[in-house]
Parts: structure tokens; sequence; C-alpha cells
């Protein structure tokens, strides 16, 4: 009765604000209708797509054939999305990365597809008009990405655990403004649910104190794959992409001294040479400074980077279909419990930190996280530091406006901005609206270098392995090829439609069954042939397989520890590797793993001199374990002691 009575008491409080949120969406919704139109009524103008993705060797010989319009510096999800958006408008387009595609902060993300609920809060609060655009659009860019790739994003369901009475109508009204301000985009509508029903759900969930919870939808997606799947779309469409291609300096008319190029390096072979271009588009993520420096030593910093840890748990901590947000931290963080992969991903941190292209988490951070998960997770639930398979760092690129008044402000958005040589620069905004990020940028471009193009095509334009997706589409691979059921999954998951071209690769096994598909590793799906389609994907380092063509190293570093001598020997009969070019793979895969991964905070826990971070509960768990073999007292236990007890628990017949 009572929680019948809080729900409808929310109701009523909640009115008025969704009734101010309603004529805010309506409003912006009008604004941005003949925008809408005017993309809808282009889409006509796509160039063709390639059937054929040009090589690593052709799409070098590319660039440097003849001036581009627009030329990107890097290769994250804004990065490959400004060249897919600027070859899709029938620009010439080249796009560089000094490393791998996504080999930044676009594949260390919370994984999430979001609009922000905290940002709509603070919007709210704050009677902010620009957070709430911000809101705004990240939800309709939400819709997109989900249509855009479905076979790499979903809705996910994400619980938030009401643990006092007061919170409910707060968080409710929250949540369904949340719904309100997505409108026709909105993916389900949020519902309140009992304890007992949210306990059905979540059976993990901390039992005393709960008053009910309250779920919302937003998406989720393999951020990784995701980045992956714009830029090999930007390619199909022309664009001459190219990783592992660093920019040495900018280059610069001596007429005019406005920026007309680059000069890169082909980091694998150490050639260097000049690619030209009308328009250079900065899309460098953290590193945004660094590229403004080369146009101008004197310009100041507008990147204040921003560190976020992740941590992988075991799929038993979290439902399968079901995500937990604590949206109020010991620290006043917010923290996500979410299911990816068949594995249970929590996060994140939110720490200042130093521009490093080799972040790394810290046994602090994944001991906050860990404190965290034991707050909301049943005592029955023994959240144990052994438990985490994987731990990341990514850097934020939050930024101040170099336009605006209050330079000491960051911006949640994003910010365009033009020097006096003609470099633009796209900096801050989310992984979710890199779209929109992308268009805003082009439209940038054109005007500022007068380029012949019409405006944004990529509303609505499906993705690599999007076409031809359904979501039956892995039980064709089963039959046709005699995959297992669950790596056909993963295939047509990961790859869409190009799934068959992997399966078709596939090496036969010599068993009853599965006919295909050697696993690299037995717990995961991942396949041998997916090394070799990763090559064909402009994969070149074993790194660039276990993190970016595979997931193995954000889901278990030592599985990808296991995996890596078969991944360089297949790369090196791809690529033709020298014995001590395998060697120097081998190394610095394991190098990757062992910093970059969490693999040496893992292993520092067994060390003699490390320090041991125990919480209460664990102190007394592991006084009564030591008093179960310590019988008589003594204070230390002996191998009779746990002959004694193991006896007792296990007699022998």
């Amino acid at each position: 009765m009572a929680f019948q009575k809080a729900v409808k008491g929310t109701a009523l409080i909640g009115g008025g604000a969704i009734a101010t949120v309603f004529g805010l969406s309506q409003f912006s919704q009008h604004r941005n209708k003949h925008g809408a139109l005017v993309q809808v009524q282009a889409a006509e103008a796509v160039p063709a797509r390639k059937e054929q993705l040009p090589t690593r060797e052709q799409q070098l010989q590319a660039l440097q054939s003849g001036e581009f319009d627009v030329l990107v510096i890097g290769g994250g999800a804004t990065g490959c999305g400004c060249a897919l958006d600027a070859a899709t408008r029938g620009l010439k387009t080249a796009l560089l990365e000094r490393d791998d595609f996504s080999s930044g902060t676009s594949s260390r993300s919370t994984k999430l597809i979001h609009g922000g609920v905290r940002y709509l809060q603070k919007a709210i609060m704050k009677l902010d008009f620009e957070q709430y655009r911000m809101v705004k659009e990240a939800l309709e860019e939400r819709a997109h990405l989900l249509q855009s790739a479905p076979h790499l994003s979903d809705a996910l369901p994400i619980m938030l655990p009401i643990y006092k009475w007061w919170q409910l109508p707060y968080y409710w009204i929250g949540i369904k403004l949340y719904d309100l301000v997505a409108g026709s985009q909105c993916l389900k509508s949020s519902y309140v649910l009992t304890k007992s029903r949210a306990l059905e759900l979540f059976p993990m969930l901390r039992r005393d104190r709960l008053v009910g919870a309250i779920v919302y939808y937003d998406g989720q997606h393999n951020d990784a794959r995701m980045n992956l799947a714009i830029a090999l779309t930007a390619a199909r469409y022309g664009a001459a992409t190219a990783n592992y291609t660093e920019v040495r300096h900018l280059l610069k008319s001596s007429d005019t001294g406005r920026v007309c190029g680059v000069r890169c390096r082909d980091v694998l072979t150490g050639k260097e040479f000049d690619v030209r271009a009308k328009c250079v588009i900065n899309a460098t993520g953290p590193f945004t400074d660094s590229v403004r420096k080369m146009d101008d030593q004197e310009v100041p910093n507008i990147c204040q980077p921003s560190a976020g840890v992740h941590i992988v748990m075991p799929g038993y901590y979290s439902p399968d279909n079901m995500g937990l947000l604590d949206p109020d931290t010991s620290d006043g963080r917010v923290i996500f419990f979410l299911p990816w992969e068949k594995m249970t991903i929590a996060g994140t941190t939110d720490s200042p930190t130093d521009v490093t292209a080799h972040p790394i988490p810290t046994e602090e951070d994944i001991n906050f996280i860990l404190c965290e998960v034991r707050n909301y997770l049943g005592p029955d639930v023994e959240v144990r530091r052994g438990d985490v398979l994987a731990a990341w760092s990514g850097i934020r690129p939050l930024v101040t406006n170099p336009d605006s008044k209050d330079t000491q402000s960051l911006s949640r958005n994003h910010v365009v901005t033009i020097s006096d040589s003609g470099l633009i620069t796209i900096a801050g905004g989310k992984w979710t609206t890199y779209r929109a990020m992308a268009r805003d940028t082009i439209d940038a471009a054109v005007r500022e270098h007068s380029l012949q193009a019409g405006s944004c095509q990529t509303k609505g334009l499906q993705l690599e392995g999007a076409k031809d997706w359904t979501p039956t589409l892995y039980i064709r691979l089963v039959q046709d090829y005699g995959l297992e059921s669950e790596v056909a999954q993963h295939l047509a998951s990961t790859y869409g439609d190009k799934a068959f071209e992997v399966a078709k690769i596939a090496q036969v096994t010599g068993k009853r069954w599965p006919i295909v598909g050697k696993r690299l590793v037995s717990e995961f799906p991942y396949i041998e042939a997916e090394v070799v389609y990763g090559v064909k994907e402009y994969a070149r380092t074993a790194v660039d397989i276990i993190s970016r063509r595979t997931r193995l190293a954000f889901l278990n570093v030592q599985a990808a520890d296991e995996a890596l001598p078969r991944i360089v020997d297949i790369m090196a009969k791809e690529l033709n590797w020298s014995e001590q070019r395998k060697k120097e793979e081998l190394e610095t895969a394991k190098t990757f793993l062992y910093y970059e991964m969490g693999y040496k905070v893992k292993t520092d826990q067994l060390t003699d001199s490390s320090e041991i971070s125990l919480v209460p509960s664990d102190i007394e768990r592991y006084k009564k374990r030591f008093r179960m073999f310590d019988k008589d007292k003594k204070g230390f236990i002996t191998i009779l002691d746990v002959q004694r007890v193991l006896q007792v628990s296990c007699p022998c017949p």
C-alpha cells in the first residue's frame, strides 16, 4: 500500500516538471524539423559504395595521389565519423591515424549509447538549456546509432535500485523526463518495480532496506567494432584511410600561411611522404592540443583530460540482460554495472590525468569500483579482487571553449574551432554523438574552405555489416557452414552480413561437430579465421587483434595471453613476418596486457611486497576461515590442521 501511494504521489509531483520539459522538447523538435527534411531529401546523392575493400597498401598509394578536399587526423569515432561524412558528400577524403583505428578512448568506453541521465538532472536543476540540448541531441543520435548498426548495438534495461522512500518520486520524475525528452526516439518506456520484482530480475542485489527499483532503457554497443565499422564504411565510400600513419608536422602555404596538408610517416616502414589537402581537420581526442600546437606554438590548451577506469568481472555478477546504475557513490561519481559480451563491466572513475597514449589502470581505482559494487550486491555475493579479469583506463577529452568568455568552464558538449590558418579542430563531445559532431565539423569545413559539397548524408546511413543482417542470420551460419551456435552468434553480432566472409575461410576442425571454426581459446567464441579476416580489416599488430578485432584483452587478459602465440603465428603467415618480428610482436602484446589491461595490478596482488586492502567484511570472513583450521587457537595453521579439515569435509570411503 505504501509503495502504491508513493507512486501516485510521484505522478502528481512530477506533473509540472514534465510539462516544462515537454515544452522544451516541442520547441527543439520544431527547430530541428526542417533540417531533418533536408537531410532525407538529399539522401539520393550519396556516392556509390565499393564492394571490394581496398588494402592498406592501396590506401597508402591513394594518399600520395593528388590533393584532397578534406584530410582528417585521428582514427577514433569522431575522426572516422568526419571521414565518412565528408566522403558521403562527395568530397575527396583522407584519414590518418598514428596507431590503430579506435586504439584510444573510443575502445575504452563504458560501452553505453546514452543521452546522459545525470546531464538532464543538471539541466533541469540549473535551468541550463544548452545542457538540455546536449541531452536531446544525444538521445536522437542514440536512436540513429542503434539503427545504423543493429548487429553491433541493442537496447539495454538498466535498474536504479531505491533504498529510501523519498528517492522514489525524485528518481521517477527524472527517468520519466528522460523518456519524454527522447520523444518518439524513446527505446522503451521506463517503469517502477516492487522490491520482490526487483530481486527477481536482479537477484544479486542487496535486500536489506531495498524499497523498490526503477528500470529505464539506454543503448549498448561493441565500441571498438563500431568505430572500425565507421572507418570501413568510409573506406568503401572512397575515403583513403590509413592506420599506423603518423603526422609529423603541418604543411602551410608559403603565399597565404594557410594549412595545406601534412608531412606524415608510415610507422610500419618508416617511409615519410606529404599529403596535400584544402582542409585539415584535427580530431585527435585527448591529443587535440598537440596538433593545435603544430599550427601555433602559442595557442593555449583547451583539453583537460580525465581518466576513467573500468573493470571486467565474470558474467555471474549480473543478470544476462539487466544493468545497474549507482547514481550516488561514496564520492559523488556515477557507477554503471552492466552485462557485456557475457561478462560484467563495472565503471567508471573520473580523475584528472596527464595525456598519454598508454593509460594504465591503478589499483586504487580498481578497489574503489569494487567497494562500490559491494555496497549494492548482497552479502551472499562475495566480491573478490581475484575476479577482476581485465581493467583499463580511458582518457576523456573534456574541453574548454576557446571562443567562450568563461574559459574556465568545461564543456560537456563538443566544440568546433577554426584557427587563423584554417585548421579545423573538433573536440569534446561523447561517443553517442559522433555523427552529429562529424556533421558540424564538415559543415564548418565546407563554409570555411568553400568546398563544393551538399548537406550531411549520414542520417540513416547503414554501417559495415548492417545491410543484410537479421537477428536470425546466425542460424544460416550454423546450417550452411557447420559452426557452433555460440560462435555463429558471435560472428553475426560482430561482423553482421560480413560474417559469411569469415565463415568461408574458417578452418575444418576434424571433429564431428563443429565442422569448421577452430577457437583461439576454449572459453570464448573467437576463432582463428577472425585473425585472417582482421588483417583484411587493416589489423597490423597482435594488439590490434586481441583488443579491437576481437575483444579478448578487454574480457580476460589471461585468455588473451594464452591466445597470443597462435595469433602471432597466423599473422606472421599473412603478413610475411620474420622470426624476429614475431618475437617483437609477442613481447609488445604481452607488455600491452601487463600494463594497459590490468595484468600488472592483478599479478602485483600475488607478490609479498604488495599492500593488501581489505574491507571489514573481508577481514571477518577470513578470520572465520582461519578459526575453522585453527581449532586449538594456536594462532597459526599446520599441515595437520589442513589435513584434519579436509578429512572432515571430504571423508575417504
